[in-house]
């Protein structure tokens, strides 16, 4: 089991910025992978400090065509069919936010952590027409700031990071973490099979 989940980080990481970019797309877009994009960042970053602008960039870039994909569905099917992406109480709430300030209310969505609802965020945002070339834009300077600052918290705490992500601990974790990730995409994916179909 830990030379499989050696195999599956290893995937990535040997691409480098290409892997991130990958995998930001899928993470932001139709799969379920939280804080893959960012686990990855660290673990590049915490081994090559001076890569650290060209990964924050990467990682933006793909979040932000993730986040065109899932515009041209939302946009598309606009308010009526969030019910079937977004929770009623979510929903609700998001939209009062992106009718008062729906660039501010964007902005936090891109910069807060998980769990934070940043792609049920961009979804509303979509749905209720919000110009596509401001979202784009500011989901990718946003992202930017963001993945600086993982990418900065990464170097200051790289020794130790490193540690961690070589322990056998940290192997068990991930291997379950992927196993999570895996049915979460193949339900996603479902998901939004069926929101194409009808």
């Amino acid at each position: 089991m830990h030379a499989s989940i050696h195999r599956f980080l290893s995937f990535f990481l040997q691409f480098g910025s290409l892997g991130l970019l990958m995998l930001a797309v899928g993470d932001d877009s139709f799969l379920f992978l939280p804080i893959g994009t960012d686990l990855l960042l660290v673990v590049l970053t915490a081994r090559h400090h001076n890569q650290l602008a060209l990964y924050a960039l990467t990682a933006a870039a793909g979040s932000t065509i993730g986040i065109f994909l899932l515009d041209l569905i939302c946009r598309k099917g606009g308010e009526k069919g969030l019910h079937r992406i977004v929770q009623p109480k979510l929903h609700n709430y998001l939209k009062r936010q992106m009718e008062k300030h729906a660039a501010i209310a964007l902005a936090v969505a891109c910069l807060a952590p998980p769990p934070f609802p940043f792609s049920a965020s961009v979804a509303v945002a979509s749905a209720l027409q919000y110009p596509r070339p401001r979202l784009l834009g500011l989901v990718f300077f946003a992202r930017i700031v963001r993945y600086a600052l993982v990418g900065w918290a990464a170097i200051y705490f790289g020794r130790h990071i490193l540690r961690v992500t070589s322990s056998t601990d940290f192997e068990w974790i991930m291997g379950g973490f992927i196993a999570l990730c895996v049915v979460g995409s193949i339900a996603s994916v479902v998901h939004w099979v069926r929101i194409g179909r009808s």
